[in-house]
């Protein structure tokens, strides 16, 4: 890994209902440095402890009863009573259908991860996080981190989605949306 980063100072939130499944997560991010991990069985519990700590990640898994990590996510990116939506996302699942991964990713994740999880692909998933965050975008039927990997200003085909695509400015950004950056910052923010 890197001596690069300092994990120590940053909160990351686990949502999962597997106990087990916890403890390796908790022994891999305390192998990177990581000292403040919060560990919660679905993401009502999740929620709450966002309401009560600032968090500066969260990993949670897609099945969990009675808030799975699809409508937790969501309840982050929209709620207004929530805490923080620029929050980080990592999903963690065994459910890896192409449906799922679009729905996660519609929902507002940041990375999705399959497990089995290794140390380095949870690396990676973390440094993506950090070292290229996306734009934070507020649409009519979408709230989250920007869904394109690249930026092509160069493009000039139809719009993928079937609407027409008015931009304004330089940003290229659609009319009908906001981007934003995140307020209280990111988990670069404690590196």
């Amino acid at each position: 890994m890197s001596d690069k980063y300092n994990f120590a100072r940053l909160t990351v939130l686990i949502a999962d209902d597997n106990r087990h499944m916890r403890q390796v997560v908790v022994g891999i991010l305390r192998g990177f440095g990581f000292r403040n991990i919060i560990e919660c069985d679905d993401g009502s519990d999740a929620f709450a402890e966002m309401r009560a700590n600032a968090v500066d990640l969260v990993l949670c898994d897609w099945i969990m009863e009675p808030l799975d990590g699809y409508d937790f996510t969501r309840l982050v990116r929209t709620a207004s009573d929530s805490p923080n939506p620029f929050v980080p996302i990592i999903m963690l699942t065994g459910h890896t259908e192409v449906f799922r991964v679009m729905q996660a990713r519609d929902a507002g994740i940041t990375e999705f991860l399959a497990k089995p999880v290794s140390a380095q692909t949870l690396w990676r998933r973390l440094v993506a996080v950090i070292d290229h965050p996306r734009p934070f975008v507020r649409a009519p039927h979408y709230v989250g981190p920007d869904r394109r990997r690249r930026a092509k200003p160069d493009y000039d085909g139809p719009e993928r989605r079937g609407q027409p695509v008015q931009t304004t400015g330089a940003t290229g950004q659609s009319a009908g949306a906001k981007i934003a950056t995140p307020a209280s910052g990111n988990a670069a923010a404690g590196t």
